[in-house]
């Protein structure tokens, strides 16, 4: 059975040819690859777990002070049955927080990029949350250092681009399913929105991919972190670098009873990055499939919108 690979990042630095051109391959294919050997230290991980859990096994009304109403969800929480997959007639099942970049508040972004809140309630949760955030962006800039070489790139081509992204870290919590035969799932079918999306031990089975008309269950081993695609690279690259259907199924076991957690991080590019096809994307089996400019920030508000987060 067809699987996306698991490959060991160390290999960039002993082995980058052929490293570069297996991730080059699983990507063309799955647009996902779990990448293993990174480096994140397991207990940074478990922390941060375990600060987001606490948070949200808080109250409701605790939770929703940090709600902020107006403001797409872009720092702090979104509650229970918001966000809408594209097309989706059902709200998703699940609520979140999010974490975004530490800016100064002179930055020409400051207008697109607010500061974070933090919840009081649990101390652990910015260190933890926060330098996960970091170790992400940081593996995310080393991928994407591959990505670049993948496709004829200098090898730093995205870091001038991606070094004030308005990245996002998001813890989300799916309650346990207490109903059968319910038509929302936890998380419908979607593409992401962003450049590259990073996803860190994700606690339970449910994550699909679409691949070639068939979902197919993604499952790391041991440190291994999912990383795939989004929208915003697949346009940039004329979509040599697919951004791959996926989704969060409802376990069809005692699973179901259970709780999830996952940890999602979207890298984006800076806001003023321009998507428009790169030059040797572009060939003639592969022509231009855009004819208009956009930011990033543009394609983001564009796209928020139609997930009903804005």
């Amino acid at each position: 059975m067809k699987q996306v690979p698991t490959l060991d990042i160390r290999r960039y630095d002993t082995d980058r040819n052929a490293f570069v051109a297996e991730l080059g391959a699983a990507y063309r294919q799955f647009g996902f690859c779990c990448i293993s050997g990174h480096g994140i230290p397991r207990d940074l991980v478990d922390g941060a777990y375990q600060a987001f859990e606490q948070f949200f096994a808080l109250p409701a009304d605790t939770k929703m002070k940090y709600h902020v109403p107006g403001s797409g969800g872009a720092r702090g929480y979104t509650p229970f049955k918001v966000e809408t997959a594209k097309d989706s007639r059902f709200p998703d099942l699940k609520e979140f927080w999010h974490v975004g970049r530490e800016i100064p508040r002179d930055s020409k972004f400051a207008d697109v990029m607010p500061p974070n809140v933090w919840p009081e309630e649990v101390p652990q949760f910015r260190p933890c949350g926060y330098g996960l955030y970091e170790a992400l962006d940081q593996l995310g800039t080393r991928v994407l250092r591959a990505l670049a070489l993948h496709i004829g790139l200098p090898e730093h081509y995205f870091e001038d681009k991606t070094d004030q992204g308005n990245s996002i870290l998001r813890p989300i919590h799916y309650p346990p399913i207490t109903q059968d035969n319910i038509p929302n799932v936890r998380a419908g079918a979607h593409e992401d929105i962003n450049f590259i999306t990073l996803l860190v031990g994700a606690s339970a089975e449910g994550l699909e991919v679409l691949s070639e008309g068939e979902w197919l269950p993604i499952t790391t081993e041991g440190d291994a972190i999912v990383v795939n695609i989004g929208d915003m690279l697949q346009r940039l690259t004329n979509h040599v670098y697919p951004s791959t259907s996926h989704r969060v199924v409802n376990p069809q076991n005692e699973n179901a009873r259970k709780p999830r957690y996952s940890v999602p991080f979207f890298l984006h590019p800076n806001p003023d990055v321009v998507l428009d096809p790169l030059p040797g994307c572009v060939t003639p089996d592969n022509p231009s499939r855009y004819d208009t400019s956009l930011t990033s920030h543009e394609y983001l508000m564009q796209r928020l919108r139609e997930i009903k987060l804005i």
